[in-house]
């Protein structure tokens, strides 16, 4: 005789026995954030989205992700801020119209802003992870 196998849903999913690989789930999430920047304007956060939904775990973890993978984003959105700064806005070459501090400045400020909404994200992936 067969057994049936039935399907249930349940609120409280079983970890996988597997390790997810974080590396692949924060250079995915880089990449998100840094392929939707011209269309979304919280692309750090559907960038940490992507990578806490593809880690597969609880809110800490993912959230600790979104954070690596908006750190990993930071360095071409700091070069890109940089270039579009220094040649529009200061009408000069960008790679000597800003000085070493304003330029240090800029890329704690855009660093910052990117982990932090990219841990938002990571959290946020998690969560519907879990839930869906």
């Amino acid at each position: 005789m067969e057994e049936e196998r039935t399907v249930t849903r349940s609120r409280d999913r079983q970890i996988p026995d597997e390790q997810p690989n974080t590396l692949l789930n924060v250079v995915a999430g880089a990449a998100a954030t840094v392929v939707t920047v011209p269309l979304l304007p919280f692309s750090a956060v559907f960038g940490g989205g992507v990578a806490g939904y593809l880690q597969q775990r609880d809110l800490a973890t993912g959230a600790k992700v979104g954070a690596l993978s908006g750190a990993v984003a930071s360095i071409p959105a700091f070069f890109l801020v940089w270039l579009v700064v220094g040649v529009f806005l200061l009408g000069g070459d960008p790679f000597f119209a800003l000085s070493s501090l304003f330029a240090l400045t800029l890329f704690f400020l855009v660093a910052g802003y990117l982990v932090v909404a990219g841990a938002l994200g990571g959290a946020i992936g998690a969560y519907l992870r879990a839930e869906l």
